[in-house]
């Protein structure tokens, strides 16, 4: 644990028995506000150059969106939190060679988008409004967090597609207000008015988000057929691989698995192995909706 993380942990937890709501408004900015934007980096430069570049409005603010590709068999990337469209770059050129028309975005908050932070409903809402101009999509192909917010986007009817890809996916909302508090060390008193602080101020009217934004739930809601591919490393200090491997399970024979090693959280988009996975996955789904071919063999002569 790092000076500054050890300073935000003792001030946090010292201030919330002399102050709980003083604490619970640091921590809740702390949790909401990435904490910084992931910059476009050297090898990504190129590909994004290439791309269409629009808008998208979201909850009062405007992400920005990517269109690769002539627009037919249009496939969605979906990033996470603290990420940006152009970490799906090598598999943007892989798409490409396919013949299928990529589309990504970077969230308010991230990347290019504007504004300060964003929510899964944002996320939600701008996989919505790219299906409305681009879908339905082939493949929608999503990172982390972008995992959590692409089966509810299905489950709750704007996003169609059949096929998805879920990396690192994250299971539910609740594990990232854990995993913060944890690595903060934070009072279970802070996780519990960081809780009630987000249901208020994040989500008002949104019933119960812990149970509704939770994978095992939105997949089993999802109104529609899924083949998926999860695909997850066992070295992720993040999002622990187990609940991917738990997803896998759910989904049973929909399902394929693909476990990684090294990568950890955020490398594993750009490993040459998992774009290699996701191009064979597309392959082979695409094949096997491709329509049977006629026997070439000359029918018998009338006799």
């Amino acid at each position: 644990m790092d000076f500054t993380t050890t300073a935000v942990r003792t001030a946090l937890n010292s201030a919330s028995y002399v102050s709980p709501g003083l604490a619970g408004r640091a921590a809740f900015r702390l949790f909401r506000k990435p904490r910084g934007r992931s910059r476009l980096r050297p090898d990504e430069r190129p590909v994004m150059e290439r791309a269409e570049v629009g808008e998208v409005a979201v909850g009062g603010e405007k992400a920005v969106s990517y269109r690769w590709g002539t627009g037919e068999r249009p496939v969605l990337l979906v990033h996470g939190w603290e990420s940006r469209g152009s970490r799906f770059a090598a598999l943007v050129s892989e798409l490409l060679d396919l013949g299928l028309s990529p589309v990504a975005f970077d969230a308010p908050g991230h990347g290019e988008g504007a504004g300060e932070s964003m929510t899964i409903v944002d996320l939600r809402d701008i996989a919505w409004a790219l299906d409305g101009e681009h879908g339905p999509f082939e493949v929608v192909v999503a990172h982390s967090l972008g995992v959590t917010a692409t089966f509810l986007a299905l489950r709750d009817g704007g996003l169609r597609t059949e096929r998805v890809v879920a990396i690192s996916g994250v299971p539910d909302f609740g594990y990232l207000v854990d995993g913060f508090c944890a690595r903060l060390g934070l009072r279970a008193r802070l996780n519990a008015g960081l809780r009630r602080r987000i249901e208020r101020e994040l989500f008002p009217g949104e019933g119960d988000i812990w149970s509704r934004f939770a994978v095992p739930r939105t997949v089993a809601e999802v109104g529609r057929p899924l083949s998926v591919l999860v695909v997850h490393d066992e070295d992720d200090d993040m999002v622990d691989p187990a609940h991917s491997r738990a997803l896998a399970d759910t989904l049973g024979d929909r399902a394929e698995l693909v476990v990684t090693r090294g990568l950890g959280h955020r490398r594993i988009l750009g490993d040459p192995q998992v774009v290699s996975s996701v191009r064979d996955f597309v392959v082979r789904e695409w094949a096997a909706r491709a329509p049977a071919r006629p026997d070439p063999s000359p029918l018998p002569a009338a006799g």
